[in-house]
């Protein structure tokens, strides 16, 4: 793995943009096509616009996944991370393809065999992902599965992963933040190609600690990225502000 420091959360959303796009490019010339899936939440907004905001890339010739999303919710709840998917990305750069998690179906794990299913066939060029408060990736909250095979699974969100949703204020209470979700399994990240990995804020800051100068551990899920080849981490000063060596992190 690879730790990229700058100044700010827009030099780090402009940076890792940057290195996705150009991932990206390569995976179109070299195979005709890409593969890839994008985090949401309030650390992503500055990437994501960064990213969709590129024209060089042939959206066109794109293949997105998604990450995760709340068991029981249809794409028009406030809260949904399709929703948040499409009208910050999808709706402005049109990708060839769009496979979305379907919250709402009745039966979840059907869901996830779809899906599995799906991502077999189109294997990721690239992971755009975050790190959240309790260091989970996707929604693999601690102590997180770093052994199953399943591209996607059932998982039930903890209180520290949960206070996060609220906090960033996606949900007026948190009574309505979801118990459970499917997520993509920490197995399927790491079998991406790439990993651009955005971390800004100081709310991020413990977990850029304990994920990147800890061991690796379920119970520092993002941890396991130190495994990855082609992993390149993005940090501000906010997020590495409790770094021992912020300018050699690992």
């Amino acid at each position: 793995m690879e730790i990229i420091q700058k100044q700010n959360k827009a030099k780090i959303s402009q940076a890792a943009a940057a290195t996705a796009a150009d991932k990206l490019r390569k995976a179109i010339h070299l195979r005709g096509h890409a593969s890839f899936c994008l985090a949401t939440g309030n650390s992503q907004l500055d990437f994501i616009a960064a990213l969709a905001s590129d024209q060089s890339i042939q959206w066109s010739r794109t293949i997105m996944f998604h990450l995760d999303e709340y068991i029981g919710f249809t794409e028009t709840h406030p809260a949904s991370f399709r929703r948040y998917l499409r009208e910050r990305f999808v709706d402005i750069v049109h990708p060839g393809t769009v496979h979305y998690i379907r919250g709402e179906e009745s039966n979840p794990q059907s869901e996830c065999n779809r899906l599995a299913n799906l991502i077999h066939n189109h294997p990721l060029d690239l992971a755009c992902i975050g790190i959240g408060e309790n260091g989970h990736l996707a929604f693999n909250d601690p102590p997180a599965d770093f052994i199953t095979e399943d591209p996607y699974i059932l998982v039930t969100l903890d209180k520290a992963c949960r206070n996060q949703q609220f906090s960033e204020g996606w949900f007026p209470r948190i009574e309505e933040v979801p118990k459970q979700a499917i997520s993509m399994s920490i197995r399927q990240i790491l079998k991406s190609r790439s990993i651009v990995c955005t971390v800004p804020g100081k709310r991020k800051a413990k977990a850029v600690q304990n994920c990147l100068q800890g061991k690796i551990s379920p119970q520092f899920p993002a941890s396991i990225l130190k495994t990855h080849n082609y992993c390149q981490t993005y940090i501000d000063e906010e997020s590495a502000s409790l770094l021992d060596n912020p300018e050699n992190p690992a």
